[in-house]
């Protein structure tokens, strides 16, 4: 019999992964996160202040160093500098997670795929915070950069000792604020059955490439690094998924087959107990009335 391409068993994959699953990836990456933190505190953050002047030099040489113009221009105006502080603080998070939760509920055909590639893009983007820290322009103040959460006493990020020291500060490149949004932006453009929430797949990541400049959280060249980093992430993504050999489908299914069934009895064997001792305690009450 004759062999189904690969792309014609992806095409059959109709549901999205166990919720469970996906769940201990959140956990792994958030781990991963946590660890970096912890090395480039014990590292130091003067190779992050020197990786700051190397960016800066740079973006000089190209003549596109415009975050501080930006950050000027958003400090003129106050109420929309709030504003932007507040956006950087949650947006990042609540459109991604929506746009996943999203995505598994109503397009899980195209999930994994997706899903693969925004976790491969943070696996590298770890990588690169580890390798390359980078203070961000908030800290350079003999630059002129201006945080707006200290100047305006606004809510954001960092805007107490204690939020500041449960992230990593100087995880600016690359950014992955930039590279997240142009993946909820490419999801909405390309699964989105609505004009309005194409058009919100355009003006969502046009407008966090802003705010991380003019808020002095990140350099041109983070953003840019971002969106190459969620760029090949995607196109590799899709080829593994597209034109992977069924062999390593097999594989895959295989391994996926035997976890389930080393699961699925330990979870049965806890129903029997629970069924068990509700049975005991209700005998139990009836022999005590």
């Amino acid at each position: 019999m004759q062999r189904q391409p690969a792309a014609t068993m992806r095409r059959r994959v109709l549901t999205a992964p166990p919720v469970w699953r996906e769940l201990m990836l959140i956990v792994l990456f958030y781990t991963a996160y946590t660890l970096t933190r912890i090395v480039l505190v014990q590292d130091g953050t003067g190779p992050a202040f020197a990786h700051a002047g190397d960016i800066l030099r740079a973006e000089r040489w190209l003549g596109i160093d415009v975050e501080l113009g930006l950050n000027q221009t958003l400090l003129s105006v106050p109420w929309l500098a709030r504003t932007a502080n507040i956006f950087y603080a949650t947006m990042h998070f609540i459109v991604t997670l929506g746009v996943v939760v999203w995505l598994y509920r109503y397009r899980p055909r195209e999930y994994r795929w997706l899903r693969t590639s925004i976790m491969v893009a943070t696996g590298v983007a770890l990588l690169g915070f580890w390798l390359y820290p980078l203070a961000p322009p908030r800290f350079l103040h003999s630059e002129g950069f201006v945080d707006p959460v200290t100047a305006l006493h606004s809510l954001g990020l960092y805007a107490s000792d204690a939020s500041g020291s449960l992230t990593n500060q100087y995880a600016a490149m690359p950014s992955m604020h930039a590279g997240w949004a142009l993946w909820c932006g490419f999801v909405l453009v390309k699964l989105a059955s609505q004009r309005w929430a194409k058009v919100v797949g355009v003006l969502y990541p046009a407008t966090t490439v802003f705010v991380i400049l003019s808020t002095a959280n990140h350099y041109v060249l983070d953003a840019v690094v971002g969106i190459a980093v969620i760029a090949g992430s995607l196109a590799l993504s899709w080829l593994l998924y597209a034109r992977c050999p069924e062999r390593i489908l097999d594989a895959r299914r295989r391994t996926v087959r035997r976890i389930a069934h080393r699961i699925a009895p330990r979870a049965g064997r806890g129903a029997g107990r629970a069924r068990a001792d509700s049975a005991a305690a209700g005998g139990a009450s009836r022999s005590a009335v």
